[in-house]
């Protein structure tokens, strides 16, 4: 199977899933600027939850661009990210309604852990399919974003118990690590191609 159809699926889950947060966003009773406020840690929260999708819909897209063939592992592994990213919303809006509280804070963690999780397990299925040598193979290298981001998901859930905004912050910094462009999968590409 080619990958254009798991690509056409990919984008539109997750433009569902954008589509899903921004409708639970609340209009602020009132036309003042108490009003707006009031609402203001939902849209904190929903802005970060959007970039979150829209870093993953980005690497995912540079991630197919590896792909020459797709097989049932693949598809599997792009389900099983699929699902860990439909429950961004969910802990969105919940996190967005009580912020800075412990479990809901833990539990934002938990749905921006379960992804990263979910994206390694496709890289892998991925290169299990075209092989050690691969072009992905090739450009993850030591992945250390990657390896790291986890770890510190992890850290900020723990933390979510104790220090609920030093958690927030985490979640942030791992936003804005994934912010600067990585081009190792373009580069990889484009160094296989002048091999040609």
């Amino acid at each position: 199977m080619g990958k254009d159809r798991l690509a056409a699926f990919s984008d539109g889950v997750i433009a569902i899933l954008i589509t899903i947060m921004v409708l639970e966003l609340r209009i602020p009773h009132g036309a003042d600027w108490h009003a707006l406020s009031a609402v203001a840690p939902a849209f904190a929260i929903y802005v970060l939850s959007f970039i979150y999708l829209a870093i993953y819909w980005n690497n995912h897209h540079h991630l197919l661009h590896t792909v020459t063939r797709v097989d049932g592992l693949i598809l599997w592994a792009n389900a099983h990210l699929l699902f860990w990213l439909s429950l961004v919303p969910a802990a969105t809006g919940w996190m967005g309604e009580n912020l800075a509280q412990p479990l809901p804070t833990a539990v934002y963690g938990a749905a921006l852990l379960m992804p990263a999780i979910a994206y390694y397990l496709l890289q892998l299925a991925i290169i299990h399919r075209h092989g050690r040598h691969s072009v992905l193979a090739k450009a993850l290298g030591r992945d250390i974003k990657g390896k790291l981001s986890p770890f510190l998901y992890a850290t900020g859930i723990a933390l979510a118990f104790v220090l609920p905004w030093a958690s927030i912050a985490i979640y942030v910094a791992v936003a804005l690590i994934w912010l600067i462009p990585d081009r190792r999968i373009e580069n990889a590409i484009g160094n296989s191609s002048q091999k040609i």
